[in-house]
């Protein structure tokens, strides 16, 4: 009986989603999403609980629009960027049990909607837009314990047929970007390997206290991006890592993925 539950359960992933140019990419990375989003089609998960380091408030909110509407939280890229359509419906179902699993720590928000980081990798992951994504903000009032233990007390939806997904980079200096650096800088690889290997070795309390890994400043300057990554691994507390997109790009940006949980 416990090996059949654990094979209903969900994923937990954490995907790097870099800059919004991604969605129009054909590259490795790209590809990587797209292995990631069949395999996690085959879960057969009823939603998705996203979590995005681009909803970055005061408190932490969650979404009960049945229609989310589509947030271009982007300026000054191509016209084909802006014509990408992906409208996910939403899923009361789910948002009933964050605000059940939360209480008092949530509040109901739909200002807000499907931004572009959860829509340009889902774009890639599940192009047919199919499965019902809501969207949770990062609390930039709370601290990275808040942000993990959060991700603690949403686990149990996992065994309720959602996905918990985060949202950022684990690198994401944007005023260091690099556009003709198709690589990292040595920062950038420096606490990359430093958080993977932390994540390999299931140290959360490391992962937490990213602060004290090589050259935290230069790749968390501010923690929105990061702390995405922190909730995936509460939600997964104690599974083993599955990387995938080991890229570093922009110089200063990775999009170093997790999941956890995923299946063949």
């Amino acid at each position: 009986m416990g090996e059949k539950n654990m094979q209903s359960r969900q994923p937990a992933i954490f995907v790097g989603h870099g800059d919004p140019m991604m969605a129009l990419r054909d590259d490795d990375v790209a590809h990587g999403l797209r292995s990631v989003g069949e395999r996690l089609l085959k879960a057969r998960p009823k939603a998705i609980l996203a979590v995005s380091g681009h909803w970055y408030t005061r408190g932490t909110l969650v979404q009960s629009d049945p229609t989310p509407r589509q947030v271009n939280d982007m300026y000054g890229f191509p016209p084909e960027l802006y014509a990408i359509t992906y409208r996910p419906k939403g899923n009361a179902e789910l948002t009933r049990r964050v605000q059940e699993l939360l209480g008092a720590d949530v509040e109901v928000d739909d200002t807000w909607g499907i931004d572009h980081g959860v829509w340009t990798p889902l774009h890639h992951m599940l192009p047919n837009a199919d499965v019902p994504v809501v969207e949770l903000s990062v609390n930039g009032l709370a601290d990275a314990r808040y942000a993990y233990e959060l991700g603690r007390r949403l686990s149990p939806l996992r065994d309720e047929g959602f996905v918990v997904l985060g949202s950022g980079n684990v690198v994401h200096n944007l005023r260091m970007a690099d556009w003709d650096n198709p690589n990292g800088t040595p920062e950038n690889v420096a606490f990359d390997e430093a958080v993977l290997a932390a994540v390999a070795a299931r140290d959360d309390d490391a992962a937490i206290d990213y602060q004290r890994l090589p050259h935290a400043d230069y790749a968390v300057p501010t923690p929105d991006h990061y702390l995405p990554l922190l909730t995936v691994l509460g939600a997964a507390e104690g599974e083993q890592a599955e990387v995938f997109n080991k890229v570093r790009n922009l110089g200063s940006i990775s999009m170093t993925s997790y999941a956890f949980g995923l299946g063949k």
